[in-house]
């Protein structure tokens, strides 16, 4: 089967790119490896910024579909010293530029815009191949292969197309969140939903932190970062819940009862995940007929940018393909110069704090927020 444009992978990054290929009257094909839409869990919440993942959402013509996704009040944020020491209450005002979404909704909005047939679940690819003249030639687990003009690695950390372009491949950043939920919050766990309040919450500090998200329904989704080695983590039995609750909140010893219990009662088993980055400002020369989108081209330790920047990835090659009719590697150039000079200039921390809390950020919020850089 030849098909134009095959993208592998139907996370956001790889949706997008189809998506804005479909209003430019571009088919394509999105090939997943899971069975379903549901097959598993999509994680919690996402800001989309209005400089980068809400261009993605307008090249698309989504606005509006996403304007129905948003949580209102979720953009409020509280920080906090590990004594429980109120840093910055930030009220949602409505006007900020980072709205909360849920990522599986977000997903799933990408997803209903696509014509019938655009995305083959149950699809995993084994491996690709280059046929010459920028044509590809992608294997799944069936046996089944599929030739194409233009392959896109939408695929993620382990990305089966990234060997095609890079032999860089993702290792351990030092660091592991923890994740847990507690479910019902404001009437099963009052303590911890007064303390996270309506949106998020930010306990930074040297080699550790607490962030929790209020997601839909009642939910605080809470991630429990730890700077530890793998063997660390290893020698914790994450099938006892228990035993792994109570050897992760012990690292946070001396914290506010109240910030150990996000931990402790979580109404989950705690979920390691550990995190893995591609070397920094990852590039690769120019290959006839392939590229990649977001993490299977700059996976980076979670930093709220990761959704973000896959979006408009995908929607900047889309946009560039549609630009390019007939040309190929002039659409790929032109993507992966704009994708290469993100990642050469990186945001500023002033500029991150700017965004999230505004111009009125506490001495001590700046402080704390530098010694947590600086610790990463």
């Amino acid at each position: 089967m030849r098909e134009p444009v095959t993208i592998i992978g139907a996370g956001l990054g790889g949706l997008t790119l189809a998506r804005v290929l479909c209003v430019h009257g571009i088919p394509a094909a999105v090939y997943e490896a899971e069975e379903s839409p549901s097959a598993r869990a999509q994680g919690g919440m996402l800001d989309i910024h209005d400089y980068n993942g809400q261009l993605a959402v307008a090249a698309a013509g989504l606005m509006d579909e996403f304007r129905g996704l948003i949580l209102d009040g979720r953009q409020a944020m509280r920080v906090l010293q590990q004594d429980g020491t109120l840093l910055l209450d930030k009220a949602d005002d409505g006007t900020g530029g980072r709205p909360e979404v849920q990522r599986g909704e977000l997903r799933r909005m990408l997803l209903d815009s696509l014509p019938d047939g655009t995305v083959r679940w149950g699809r995993k690819v084994t491996g690709a191949n280059p046929l010459g003249g920028g044509r590809h030639e992608v294997t799944f687990a069936d046996g089944t292969t599929a030739t194409t003009n233009l392959l896109v690695g939408a695929d993620g950390a382990w990305s089966r197309v990234r060997p095609l372009l890079s032999p860089a491949a993702p290792e351990y950043s030092g660091t592991s969140f923890v994740e847990t939920y507690l479910f019902a919050a404001d009437t099963r766990h009052p303590l911890a939903a007064k303390v996270v309040g309506g949106g998020s919450l930010m306990v930074p500090a040297p080699d550790k932190g607490i962030h929790v998200h209020r997601e839909r329904g009642d939910t605080l989704h809470a991630y429990i970062s730890l700077d530890r080695p793998l063997e660390w983590f290893e020698a914790i039995d994450f099938t006892d819940p228990a035993e792994a609750a109570a050897r992760v909140a012990g690292e946070f010893d001396g914290w506010a009862p109240e910030l150990t219990a996000l931990i402790t009662d979580a109404d989950t088993a705690p979920l390691w995940r550990p995190s893995y980055a591609l070397p920094a400002r990852h590039r690769w020369n120019r290959v006839p007929g392939v590229t990649l989108v977001g993490d299977a081209a700059h996976l980076a330790v979670p930093d709220g940018e990761g959704a973000n920047l896959a979006m408009l990835d995908g929607a900047e090659l889309g946009a560039a393909v549609a630009a390019h009719p007939g040309d190929v590697e002039a659409a790929i150039t032109e993507h992966e110069r704009a994708m290469f000079t993100r990642l050469a200039t990186p945001v500023e921390d002033a500029v991150i704090l700017a965004s999230l809390f505004g111009d009125d950020v506490p001495q001590a919020m700046i402080d704390m927020f530098n010694d947590y850089v600086r610790s990463r």
